[in-house]
């Protein structure tokens, strides 16, 4: 930071060796220097390096809604400047600080091994937060500071076996109209593994099924929920994020869904090892049931930080992408020489079309943020068109063209 004017210390700033780099993880060595330039001549006790990071939650909780606050520690680390080395002590022991002339000092230490540490993160009620701050000390006034924050991230491989196995789960409900039974409602589903980077595609397989006299709508998302501990009190934080939809399933029908897939967005890595905060994401596929809670199924994953490699590596997908579209065209060959289909329903004319105004006939109660353009199942009636009038002319056409009169012997 750069000081007033009117202080004796000019200059006097922390920064980094790497200022690109984007994060640390366990077991790296975090350097840098520190700078100091006085104004006039300028004296200091001593040169202090902390280096902290903890985890804090704070937030209102219990019967008297009181603010509470806990930390967890996680590093810690100083250092002693040496001084002497550039600087000269006067009678009392300070070291003096010569005008017009900068000052550097170098630091660094070693991060603590892996399992040890926790990633960055900033949430609504929590973070965990890492820092290098530098004090210098004056004879008779308070200590000044300069701070500066990095980042954090320990590695998650999704590579792991236990990532790589699938996830499955059932879920039914039985529905019920003015305390009457109305069949049941049922979820069967399965993603093909447990972790996942940043941009990868989840695919899903699950199984719909309605017995009851209303229609449903199946639907999947994915949620994060983040957990915020202190002295046994949880708040807990849900988010919807992306989200796809299926098609309406009547009564007495079922559907299914092969390899429906819902890309992961940009979010932080899974938060593992903190004990105060938690950070934990999942597929839910649910059912969206007219008059009646809907019926959810949550299937848990990790977002790491190392990509899949081998199967899920882009030279085979685009290889596999390569055969698909190889075996498509020899498909379409194969049937050049066949009768063309029947027409689609698609082609029919526009004015046979719904194409008016829509009215609902089964309101959505779904109430989620992905229902904004769901107003339910609509109703409409094909709008007529009839053929114009003929056009209006002032000349009488008989008078020009006569009738001709056929004579009869």
């Amino acid at each position: 930071m750069v000081l007033s004017t009117g202080n004796k210390l000019r200059l006097f700033q922390l920064f980094f060796s790497d200022p690109v780099r984007p994060f640390y993880s366990s077991g790296d060595k975090v350097s840098g220097t520190v700078q100091l330039e006085a104004a006039q001549r300028y004296r200091v006790t001593g040169l202090r390096i902390t280096a902290a990071g903890c985890a804090r939650v704070e937030h209102r909780g219990g019967k008297n809604r009181r603010s509470r606050c806990q930390e967890v520690e996680y590093l810690k680390y100083e250092e002693e400047l040496r001084l002497e080395e550039l600087l000269s002590k006067d009678s009392d022991g300070c070291f003096l600080l010569q005008p017009g002339k900068t000052y550097s000092w170098t630091f660094g230490f070693e991060l603590p091994p892996p399992g040890r540490l926790v990633s960055s993160y900033k949430g609504k009620f929590g973070s965990v937060r890492y820092y290098v701050r530098a004090v210098v000390g004056q004879p008779s006034q308070p200590a000044l500071q300069c701070e500066r924050e990095f980042e954090v991230e320990e590695p998650l491989d999704v590579n792991r076996p236990d990532l790589l196995a699938p996830a499955a789960a059932s879920k039914q409900k039985n529905i019920t109209c003015m305390f009457i039974p109305d069949g049941q409602v049922s979820i069967s589903a399965q993603i093909d593994r447990k972790g996942f980077c940043e941009g990868e595609d989840i695919t899903i397989n699950a199984k719909f099924e309605n017995t009851c006299s209303r229609i449903v709508v199946p639907k999947a998302a994915i949620v994060s929920r983040q957990t915020y501990l202190v002295d046994g009190y949880a708040k807990v934080q849900r988010q919807k994020l992306s989200v796809v939809r299926g098609n309406h399933i009547i009564s007495g029908m079922c559907d299914m869904w092969q390899g429906k897939t819902i890309r992961v967005p940009k979010l932080k890595p899974s938060l593992l090892g903190c004990d105060i905060i938690k950070v934990d994401y999942a597929v839910m596929i649910y059912l969206h049931i007219p008059g009646s809670e809907k019926l959810i199924l949550e299937l848990p994953f990790f977002i790491g930080t190392i990509p899949l490699s081998g199967v899920g590596s882009r030279t085979n997908s685009m290889s596999s992408q390569a055969g698909t579209l190889g075996s498509q065209a020899r498909s379409m060959s194969s049937w050049a020489s066949l009768p063309s289909a029947p027409p689609s329903y698609s082609n029919i004319h526009r004015d046979l079309r719904v194409d008016g105004p829509q009215t609902p006939l089964l309101y959505n109660y779904d109430g989620g943020e992905d229902d904004d353009d769901e107003g339910g199942l609509f109703m409409s009636a094909p709008i007529m068109y009839y053929p114009p009038p003929p056009a209006y002319s002032e000349v009488d056409q008989d008078s020009v063209n006569p009738p001709q009169v056929l004579q009869v012997f």
